[in-house]
């Protein structure tokens, strides 16, 4: 799933090759991926596109017509850039495609969804604030504002683990799966710890892991094109996704257990005191 430093990243990328061209077609190619219909996305053909903004994980591309094109990616989606679309309207069909935007010029992008759980979504608006998930999002972790001590008091009185806090988009926007484990490692803390008990030194580590993780993926990831950000993200991960891997910092094993919908990696050694999580999804089975 892209998270915020390959978000921002494609909006960089997007306000270089966007910004001063017309949109000539918006052609949804699976009706699933609408999530609004008034206006319809035929309403963006013709604006000028006058800005590219991020929202979390969502992107936004403003026209000069007063509308924007709001889309968020998903577990599974992706934007393809094309310097030359094809010739002719796409065809509905079993592929990944799902929507294309041409510019004037004959560039433009897809956007594709791998898998069978079709979650992408495109949303047509006048304010990215009536698309309700961006209403509902929390402030973004690397805005100015965004300080030690309104890191606090997002967490003093928050009874989940850090792994979920840390994932809840309406606590704090932009962080996903991979992100959140990889904060957990820098900042050597159990993701099951709850995020309430952290005394104050450790808020601030945790603080400072946030906020320095974040900030170098999105250092690695600036100025690459669209299609090279998935392999930056995977390279630039220290233990999400390396299950088994020797850990950088110290060389026990990653360890790997179940958490929510999907599954959260962590070194015993630097994060649990040497000691494994039990996986609690497994052992709920076992009874």
């Amino acid at each position: 799933m892209p998270e915020l430093p390959e978000v921002e990243a494609l909006r960089d990328f997007l306000t270089e090759n966007l910004v001063g061209h017309e949109v000539v077609r918006v052609l949804p190619v699976a009706i699933s991926v609408l999530k609004t219909y008034d206006p319809p996305p035929g309403a963006f053909e013709g604006s000028e596109v006058t800005a590219v903004h991020r929202h979390g994980k969502f992107l936004d591309i403003e026209g000069n017509t007063g509308l924007h094109f709001v889309t968020h990616l998903a577990r599974a989606g992706w934007l393809q850039w094309k310097d030359r679309l094809p010739d002719g309207p796409p065809r509905p069909g079993k592929g990944p495609l799902a929507l294309r935007v041409a510019l004037e010029t004959g560039s433009g992008f897809d956007l594709t969804e791998a898998g069978t759980q079709k979650k992408l979504a495109v949303y047509i608006v006048h304010d990215p604030q009536d698309v309700p998930a961006v209403a509902r999002l929390g402030p973004d972790p690397l805005a100015d504002g965004f300080d030690e001590d309104r890191f606090a008091a997002l967490l003093k009185d928050e009874r989940r683990r850090l792994k979920g806090a840390l994932r809840d988009q309406s606590l704090i926007a932009g962080v996903g799966n991979a992100y959140s484990d990889e904060i957990l490692h820098a900042a050597k803390m159990s993701p099951f710890k709850l995020a309430a008990s952290l005394t104050a030194e450790e808020t601030r580590s945790l603080y400072e892991a946030l906020r320095t993780t974040l900030t170098e993926a999105v250092e690695r990831s600036r100025g690459l094109a669209a299609g090279r950000l998935k392999a930056e993200k995977k390279s630039g991960l220290r233990v999400h996704g390396r299950t088994g891997e020797p850990c950088p910092v110290c060389g026990d094993t990653i360890r790997e257990v179940s958490f929510s919908d999907s599954s959260l990696q962590y070194c015993p050694t630097c994060q649990t005191g040497g000691k494994p999580l039990a996986d609690r999804r497994l052992s709920r089975l076992l009874k």
